[in-house]
């Protein structure tokens, strides 16, 4: 299942390489397709062939030339391009979204096997590691609690964020012209403008583009450590933001503005002025977090 869903993710950004290079020219070579998708060569190669295959590429020379940009049907599904856990994180988020799960909501394995479709193990595995941070908890003979956090807890993994964030900010928009990362921005930009237009209706998708916007700064200069953790922070914070339901729509709509912000200086490649959209960010969504478990806190007494 893994090298399936990583074949089809793979695939999928070939496509887009595909389209951003000109009918007749031809795609890099397999060592550098490999680096730049984080692919193996192997999965690589059977990717090109694939393509080659169903007359999107055509193999000359040694190399594989544009045939066509008609791309569009031969998309794999996004579902299907996400591992198990990384599909299990969104939706036991989305979950808890949705659900208003409050800290002290009982989480059965099994009930969330089915409405999942993941097995237990995988449940239980995913639980484990946040029952690290004391997020949730083992309780024997009954389940697992969700038990919500503090606010020591809280500041003290903001400040882990800013750290992260800010470092990766700056690293970003070093990255060559060439990079891929920077189609994804300008990608994700227009996503938050076609979302800011249509916010009375569609405030509570905010929660995935946020998630999807930081992980691509924070991914822009990889370190594993920093992306391990970051699935905590980013489960800590989206949680806590949306459980708040006081001014929600506001609150998201404020947020994308200062997205755009953030990604206009971002594709500036101005390091002081990407440094002082992501500080306004940061400062604002410290604000947010904290209001939140203040209503938290009220919401329980």
């Amino acid at each position: 299942m893994k090298s399936d869903t990583v074949y089809k993710r793979t695939f999928n950004q070939m496509l887009d390489q595909i389209q951003d290079c000109a009918i007749g020219t031809a795609l890099p070579s397999e060592t550098v397709l490999a680096s730049d998708l984080g692919s193996s060569r192997t999965t690589i190669r059977k990717v090109l062939n694939d393509l080659c295959g169903i007359g999107l590429l055509v193999f000359e020379n040694r190399v594989r030339i544009v045939l066509s940009h008609d791309c569009a049907s031969a998309y794999h599904p996004t579902v299907e391009t996400v591992s198990a856990s990384e599909r299990l994180e969104k939706l036991f988020m989305e979950w808890m979204l949705r659900g208003d799960a409050k800290p002290g909501t009982a989480i059965n394995e099994a009930e969330m096997a089915r409405r999942f479709a993941i097995s237990t193990t995988g449940i239980r595995e995913f639980l484990n590691r946040f029952s690290r941070f004391g997020l949730v908890e083992k309780r024997p003979g009954s389940g697992w609690v969700f038990k919500g956090f503090s606010q020591e807890f809280a500041s003290e993994l903001f400040e882990i964020r800013e750290m992260f964030e800010l470092r990766s900010a700056l690293a970003f928009c070093r990255l060559p012209p060439e990079a891929p990362s920077w189609k994804k921005l300008r990608l994700i930009g227009e996503e938050h403008h076609a979302l800011l237009d249509d916010i009375e209706t569609r405030f509570h998708d905010f929660s995935d583009l946020d998630d999807r916007f930081h992980r691509l700064v924070i991914h822009g200069a990889p370190n594993r450590f920093i992306e391990d953790f970051y699935d905590i922070i980013t489960f800590v914070f989206h949680y806590h933001y949306q459980w708040n339901k006081k001014s929600e729509q506001q609150r998201n709509r404020i947020a994308l503005v200062e997205h755009l912000r953030y990604i206009e200086a971002l594709l500036s490649g101005d390091e002081a002025a990407v440094e002082a959209a992501c500080r306004a960010h940061l400062k604002s969504a410290r604000v947010t977090l904290f209001e939140s478990m203040i209503s938290e806190t009220d919401s329980e007494e």
